[in-house]
Order: C-alpha cells, then sequence, then structure tokens
C-alpha cells in the first residue's frame, strides 16, 4: 500500500513540474527563428531603360537619312519602338530599336544594342524600309515587306521573316520564309521558301 501511494505521489508531481509541453503554453516569441524574407528581383531582372532617341543619333552606324527621319511625332514622343531581352548571352539585356515613320508606322530601321564596357554598341542593323526587328525565344527575328509594282504602302504583296542567332560575334542568319500576301478579300498568306536577302 506505502509503495502504492508513493507512485502516485511521483507521477502527481511529474504531471504538474511544468515541465511538460502541455504546462508551456506557447513559445517566447524570441526563442522562435524569424523566416527568410522572400528574395526581392535581383536588378539584372529588371532591365535599365535607355534614352533610345539619343542611342540612334549618336551612333556613327545609323544613317543620316534614318537620323532626319527620327523627329518626334507630337511633343516630345519619338517614333521608336524598344524591346529588352536575351540575344547575344550577355549579362545584360540586349537593347533592339525599331526607327519608325510617324504617319504610317513605316520601319526606316532596326538595330541591336550590347552593353560592353558600361556603354552599348550596335551589333546589327538594317536600313531596307519597311523594315520591323523584334526578339523573339532568344532569336532576333526581322520582318521585311515586299512591294510588287501597283502596291501601296498599306497593301504589300508579301513578307520576308528572317531568323538571326548570335555566332559569339555577329548575327548570322538561320533561316528565312516568305509569306506571300492573297489579293483575293479574306485570302490567308501562305509561306514560301525566301530567296536569299541581305541584311
Amino acid at each position: 500500500m506505502a509503495v502504492l501511494a508513493a507512485l502516485g505521489l511521483l507521477v502527481s508531481a511529474c504531471g504538474t513540474g511544468g515541465t511538460g509541453a502541455r504546462d508551456e503554453g506557447p513559445a517566447d516569441a524570441s526563442s522562435v527563428a524569424a523566416a527568410p524574407p522572400s528574395p526581392s528581383p535581383s536588378p539584372s531582372d529588371t532591365p535599365r531603360a535607355v534614352d533610345a532617341v539619343r542611342l540612334v543619333k549618336d551612333d556613327p552606324q545609323v544613317s543620316p537619312t534614318v537620323k532626319r527621319g527620327l523627329k518626334p511625332c507630337a511633343a516630345d514622343e519619338y517614333p521608336v519602338d524598344v524591346s529588352y531581352g536575351k540575344l547575344t548571352g550577355g549579362s545584360a539585356d540586349d537593347i533592339v530599336i525599331n526607327v519608325l515613320t510617324c504617319g504610317d508606322a513605316v520601319g526606316l530601321g532596326a538595330y541591336v544594342y550590347r552593353a560592353r564596357g558600361g556603354r552599348y554598341e550596335n551589333v546589327f542593323r538594317t536600313e531596307d524600309p519597311p523594315v520591323y526587328a523584334e526578339i523573339d525565344r532568344g532569336d532576333l527575328v526581322v520582318t521585311k515587306q515586299v512591294y510588287e509594282k501597283g502596291d501601296s504602302v498599306a497593301n504589300p504583296s508579301g513578307e520576308d521573316v528572317i531568323t538571326y542567332r548570335w555566332s559569339g560575334t555577329a548575327f548570322t542568319r538561320a533561316f528565312s520564309t516568305r509569306n506571300q500576301y492573297s489579293k483575293a478579300v479574306g485570302g490567308a498568306a501562305s509561306a514560301v521558301p525566301a530567296p536569299d536577302v541581305d541584311n
């Protein structure tokens, strides 16, 4: 009987001694490790905007004809389209700039600039209007309108779509397609291999 009483006191002491998990309550906030902050975007994730107009006007590789045509359409709004993306494998984004006309948005010239040594250098240009360049999944895609006799500016006969890839030192032509537009109402363009076109 005495043994049972002693065991009862021992169990009772363990249950109320304040060392069990049920008696501790919520943990002290100071003893809980703070959750690591969610990562913020690195500076390289956000391209640094450039003055595209100044870049083109200061570039000796841009023809005087394109520079003369690069004028504001209204107030200080210039007809330039600018895209940032990876084309040449550098750590900084490359810049694709299209210079257009104000009235009908005809592409006068398309250029690619690559960051090097704290400045941008021209690594691609085409000034055979109407022309337009864009970035497509890491490739440079240049579209040139094709006009035949009697075509209006708004209705070309077709277009050449030329894909270029960076070789490590320059852009090289990978492949091209010519889309021939139907003259019939509601007709669809048909794609045929494009003839060899100089850039």
